[in-house]
């Protein structure tokens, strides 16, 4: 089958509540340990490394992401299809302007 180049839906939605949980998380350990030790320098180091941990676990495409992929249909099938109407197709009317 090979790499999966692109997430799956759930999978975006988990990396997004994944990378805001722990951005947020990590924003306020820096804080505390920065307030405890009163460096600011402290701080904003711990915060860097949180966000360079969260970028990665977020920003490749782990294989964890790709769980519910979608089978799309094959181009060659599609065609023996035909496509479905919309729903206002079969209730078009003209309008007359007076």
């Amino acid at each position: 089958m090979g790499i999966a180049l692109y997430m799956d839906w759930q999978g975006q939605k988990l990396v997004e509540q994944l990378m805001q949980t722990l951005l947020v998380s990590f924003a306020v350990v820096a804080f505390l340990i920065g307030y405890m030790l009163g460096s600011f320098q402290t701080m904003l180091l711990t915060y860097a490394g949180g966000v360079v941990f969260t970028a990665l676990v977020t920003i490749p495409n782990w294989p964890v992401y790709n769980r519910n992929s979608l089978n799309w249909l094959d181009p060659s099938l599609a065609e023996k299809y035909p496509k479905p109407l919309s729903a206002n197709a079969g209730s078009k009317k003209k309008s007359t302007k007076k």
